[in-house]
């Protein structure tokens, strides 16, 4: 028997590549898109390509993905295999006819790791901590866990895994302004997550952590080598490990109370 496949996104207003995502998992038994109460083309987009739509408010990756694989085990407790994409990635073909060859032919492995190129700017980021970037984005659902920090989220294998050849194609942010964006809302949530961990911040270690970021991404890993959308990628690195670390020392809002 063939082994049942479902495809999981999460989404909010991801109608710019969601199409695109969406015909890449098209191998799929079964589309799932966990949406987040966008205000787009998301949902249309999503039902248009077959997909079911659950939708619920965005409390964070952790809850939206625990509630996504709930309702995959309940709607279909024999699925075998879960593929779990961004609403901003698709495969590649090279790394599609992968995915479906090693499920086909799977043995103990408890899923698959996937290489993602990521666009920055003017280029495929090839350095700078970036590529080959593998994920575990293939996966037995009974054999995967999600690990939140911030604003991050990654699935951990509790098996044995292989890597794929092929791309994820990643297209993270339209321009710098939605960089920065990005940026202030995960710095915020790092922050957030410091002071949960009673972590302490400030000035000085916001800088320090900086200037260390920096020094990662662009000399340890390489990215002078990826030109100038290195160096602003270092940037806006560095930018968002002063402000998580200042954040967590903030104690109260700033000016007089009411």
């Amino acid at each position: 028997m063939a082994p049942n496949i479902v495809g999981l996104i999460l989404t909010y207003n991801g109608e710019r590549l969601l199409g695109r995502c969406l015909e890449s998992l098209a191998f799929c038994d079964t589309l799932i898109v966990v949406d987040s109460l966008s205000t787009d083309a998301t949902v249309a987009i999503a039902e248009a390509a077959g997909a079911v739509v659950l939708q619920r408010k965005w409390e964070g990756p952790g809850p939206q993905f625990r509630f996504a694989l709930e309702h995959i085990r309940a709607m279909q407790p024999t699925v075998d295999w879960v593929v779990s994409l961004d609403q901003d990635e698709y495969f590649t073909d090279e790394l599609n006819a992968s995915v479906r060859a090693a499920i086909a032919n799977a043995g103990e492995e408890a899923g698959f790791l996937t290489p993602r190129a990521s666009f920055y700017y003017d280029r495929f980021l090839r350095h700078s901590g970036w590529y080959p970037d593998y994920l575990f984005r293939v996966f037995r659902p009974d054999k995967m866990e999600v690990h939140v920090s911030g604003a991050h989220y990654s699935f951990h294998a509790l098996g044995p895994t292989r890597k794929l050849k092929g791309d994820i194609i990643h297209y993270p942010y339209r321009n710098f302004r939605e960089h920065l964006d990005k940026v202030n809302s995960y710095a915020q949530q790092g922050a957030d997550d410091l002071k949960r961990k009673g972590k302490s911040g400030g000035v000085a270690k916001g800088t320090l952590r900086g200037l260390a970021r920096f020094f990662k991404l662009y000399v340890l890993k390489l990215g002078v080598l990826d030109g100038r959308a290195g160096f602003v990628n270092a940037v806006h690195g560095a930018f968002y490990a002063f402000l998580k670390h200042l954040r967590a020392g903030e104690t109260a809002d700033w000016g007089p109370k009411p």
